[in-house]
């Protein structure tokens, strides 16, 4: 027993430093307010809580947890169909195609995300090919736009997908499989009453896993979006570098923590409620 409270001591002094001490930093500066000039004043008050919840400040919320949502889903629907070819494929080619998902992490984020924004943008590959076959656009339509920050997020989010669902598919008894389709049945009602069923867990792991984070980027929306999309993690991180205005990014982001707490709370109350 005193081991084992040995063993524990540095993981929780590192929660203790690293997780709960910056969030109690959080919450107090939330609480404070500012000067003109942007420094921190200590005089309690609650004036940022009522701005968040502000019409436009909402409709920010209400906009990022649809991206992020929409993100979940599309990187759950290709998810589980890659980690199902995955699990299905030669020894030789699973490896192959487990290095091909996780490749993506030896590079910077930013360098993947300006690659995007590279190929897409003036002169780039895209915008040379539709010049080279004649095809009419708008170039200014290709750089910019939701749709494309759709496509960053879910290239960003897809490999924290799949291999939670890859691992499951691993020990998945594909005889349940082989059975069904004896039994005729389609590939829709497979993937709907065999698979879903028996890998809901790592199916629900791999979607909080994309969920959050989705739901507080800032990076990807900025680069791809520009100034046409606006979402929660933007509006944070321009409280805090360039509005100078603390208190009220504080509160943004303690908001936003809540917010994902109970998404969290209530898929888990789900997912366990059925189990029982």
């Amino acid at each position: 027993m005193k081991l084992n409270r040995f063993l524990l001591a540095p993981v929780l002094l590192w929660f203790a430093f690293f997780l709960a001490v910056p969030l109690a930093l959080v919450v107090v500066v939330s609480l404070l307010s500012k000067d003109a000039y942007g420094a921190l004043l200590w005089a309690f008050s609650g004036e940022s809580y009522l701005r968040v919840f502000e019409w436009v400040h909402f409709r920010i919320l209400f906009e990022s947890l649809k991206l992020a949502t929409l993100t979940t889903v599309i990187c759950l629907v290709i998810g589980v169909l890659i980690s199902w070819a995955m699990a299905t494929a030669t020894s030789r080619w699973r490896q192959v195609f487990l290095l091909l998902v996780t490749l993506p992490f030896l590079t910077n984020l930013v360098i993947r995300i300006y690659a995007i924004r590279v190929f897409v943008g003036f002169e780039g590959p895209l915008q040379k090919s539709l010049n080279l076959f004649g095809i009419p656009f708008d170039p200014f339509s290709l750089t910019q736009n939701e749709p494309l920050v759709l496509y960053g997020m879910v290239t960003t989010y897809l490999p924290f997908m799949v291999l939670p669902l890859f691992s499951a598919f691993e020990k998945f008894d594909f005889a349940m499989v082989e059975a069904a389709q004896d039994l005729g049945a389609s590939t829709w009602k497979i993937l709907k009453d065999v698979i879903v069923p028996n890998l809901k867990r790592p199916m629900v792991n791999g979607s909080l896993l994309v969920f959050i984070p989705s739901l507080g980027e800032y990076l990807i929306p900025d680069l791809l979006g520009g100034a046409k999309t606006m979402l929660y993690g933007n509006l944070i991180t321009h409280q805090f570098l360039r509005a100078r205005d603390w208190p009220f990014g504080a509160a943004l982001s303690v908001v936003m923590m809540l917010v994902l707490l109970t998404c969290v709370l209530m898929v888990v109350r789900r997912v366990e409620g059925r189990r029982g």
